[in-house]
């Protein structure tokens, strides 16, 4: 009874995923293709600048301004920015693997698009971090330093706000006023994750701006393409459970050389999940044998 209850428990959360997300149309790419538009309308007027001057001289002040109210709680910017590292970000939600893999459809969906893009226009653009362009005495690096031509989008900004956007629709509420608050609060967190690459050094504004955008329009392209899939319906077959068992085991251990290397309560965080996601497979793995 306890079995084909949790069974049933499983289907109704992915069946709600699924609704949620047939709901979501196209027409709310319009917006955020608005925003790309005047951005790069915008930076496409550089008099007697290059593209990367004009970009990083505009928002210079904002970047600094930014930067040091954030840094102000370095420990707490280092932790966030974590948040934007797909090998720390995806155990938070990897249980949603086993009772809504119709979530994780469009999240695999997404990283692989949102992976494609981010490389492309790093390329294209070949922005320098604000540590290789200004002087690194003048705002406050927390942790890495980064140097490289790859600033522009924020990877990190991308990665989080793509899976924010998922779980935004995902679990959408039915009445309006719980929809507004519940877009509210997971956009915010989507922000202040993305803004903490401002508030650790590695990123300029317009970095995270446009990963942020970038980061809904994948999500939303991802939701749509698997909107009527189901290539993950294979995971409810509890057979296939070992496997993931490995996964979670071998996933856990490099987070354990996370924490080794740099001890932070987001590492542990994600540890907790991946190893509670363990338990809750292995447990319904031996009832059902």
């Amino acid at each position: 009874m306890i079995n084909n209850k949790s069974m049933l428990d499983k289907f109704k959360l992915d069946s709600l995923v699924a609704t949620n997300f047939k709901k979501v149309k196209l027409w709310l790419l319009i917006p955020p293709f608005l925003i790309l538009f005047l951005f790069f309308l915008y930076f496409s007027f550089y008099d007697g600048l290059t593209f990367v001057d004009h970009y990083v001289e505009s928002q210079k002040q904002l970047f600094y301004f930014l930067n040091g109210k954030l840094a102000v709680y370095p420990n707490l910017q280092l932790n966030l920015t974590h948040l934007g590292d797909a090998l720390i970000l995806y155990p938070l939600i990897i249980v949603f693997l086993f009772y809504a893999s119709k979530l994780w459809e469009v999240v695999l969906t997404s990283s692989i698009m949102t992976l494609i893009i981010s490389a492309t226009l790093k390329k294209i653009f070949a922005v320098p971090s604000p540590a290789a362009m200004f002087d690194v005495e003048s705002f406050e690096i927390v942790g890495r330093t980064l140097t490289g031509a790859t600033a522009l989008p924020s990877g990190h900004s991308m990665t989080a706000f793509m899976v924010i956007s998922a779980l935004l629709f995902a679990f959408m509420p039915k009445r309006n006023t719980n929809k507004l608050l519940w877009s509210v609060f997971i956009l915010a967190i989507g922000i202040i994750i993305a803004l903490s690459r401002v508030g650790v050094g590695a990123h300029y504004p317009g970095d995270v701006l446009i990963g942020c955008v970038i980061g809904f329009i994948v999500a939303i392209v991802g939701i749509v393409i698997n909107s009527n899939l189901s290539w993950l319906n294979w995971i409810k077959n509890k057979r296939f459970y070992p496997i993931f068992m490995v996964v979670l085991i071998i996933w856990s251990c490099l987070i354990v050389t996370k924490i080794i290397g740099q001890n932070l309560p987001v590492f542990y965080l994600s540890l907790f999940s991946l190893v509670g996601t363990l338990y809750l497979i292995t447990n319904a793995y031996i009832k059902k044998n």
